[in-house]
């Protein structure tokens, strides 16, 4: 798992123009887990399943 910073510069994920993340494969908006356990937060795309980590 990358984080969305690598994720987004490598081109897996996209931004709109109101900042919401968008999996550049599939088109799906990122939804979110926040685990209480775990530092950081994890975006995942509900259609394909991948996932990126958001640390802070």
């Amino acid at each position: 798992m990358e984080s969305v910073r690598k994720g987004l510069r490598s081109g897996a994920i996209e931004k709109d123009t109101y900042e919401r993340l968008t999996c550049a494969e599939c088109g799906e908006e990122l939804g979110t887990r926040n685990d209480p356990d775990a530092l950081g937060t994890v975006r995942f795309c509900p259609e394909c399943d991948r996932e990126w980590q958001r640390i802070g």
